[in-house]
């Protein structure tokens, strides 16, 4: 089984150490590189390619905006999962914008920081519930309605599939409330993105809010 490999990027050692001996317990995830600031983040991943970045925000020489840009700039292929203290609007926003998978807050339970790492290595985006609820908040409270139908772009399916997305549904739990692949779910998943010009699930269910075919009632 391939593992998941992962860099850590903070500026205090004892989360670095806590977060490896936490993820070095899981048999899939292999922690390859730890970072004390931005810069040094940034060579990690250039050298050494991991599927997904661990990044705080307040760094020394880079900060994880900053970090994230360049990362995704040179290896777009890694997902950047940001783990901070901070939820405020300014920086969340910053850093999706700057193409971070994830936004946890550090008061996240070791289990769900675990999950998010292998939702992100899937293609999937995971916000933490405080952060969801600012961004779909903002998002909803601007949103231009009935601009477009989501029938002149999406089929039923996969507006289907779009809602259950924004219910933060797994690829695997939305293929079982469908009774369809997970295969499947990834190929409407792919059309979506590909007919909104988007990149992520993220941004597919911030544009469906701003069109006015979502609600904060589609989410948790």
């Amino acid at each position: 089984m391939d593992k998941i490999t992962v860099i850590i990027a903070d500026d205090h050692a004892i989360v670095r150490e806590g977060t490896r001996q936490l993820l070095e317990c899981e048999e899939d995830l292999e922690v390859v590189g730890e970072a004390a600031d931005g810069e040094e983040a940034v060579n990690l991943v250039t050298r050494l390619k991991p599927n997904v970045a661990i990044i705080d925000i307040s760094m020394p020489k880079l900060n994880g905006i900053e970090a994230t840009k360049q990362i995704k700039s040179l290896v777009p292929t890694t997902a950047v999962l940001i783990l901070t203290i901070y939820d405020s609007e300014q920086y969340i926003f910053a850093l999706l914008e700057a193409g971070a998978a994830g936004y946890l807050l550090k008061n996240v339970h070791s289990h769900d920081l675990i999950e998010a790492i292998r939702a992100v290595h899937n293609g999937e985006s995971v916000l933490h519930p405080v952060v969801a609820r600012k961004v779909l908040s903002r998002f909803v409270s601007s949103a231009q309605k009935h601009e477009e139908n989501p029938e002149d772009l999406l089929s039923e399916r996969e507006l289907q599939v779009l809602k259950l997305a924004a219910r933060g549904m797994s690829n695997k739990a939305a293929a079982d409330e469908l009774s369809l692949s997970v295969r499947t779910i990834q190929a409407h998943l792919a059309h979506i993105f590909d007919k909104l010009q988007v990149g992520s699930r993220t941004e597919a269910i911030l544009y469906g809010l701003k069109k006015g075919w979502l609600s904060l009632e589609d989410v948790p």
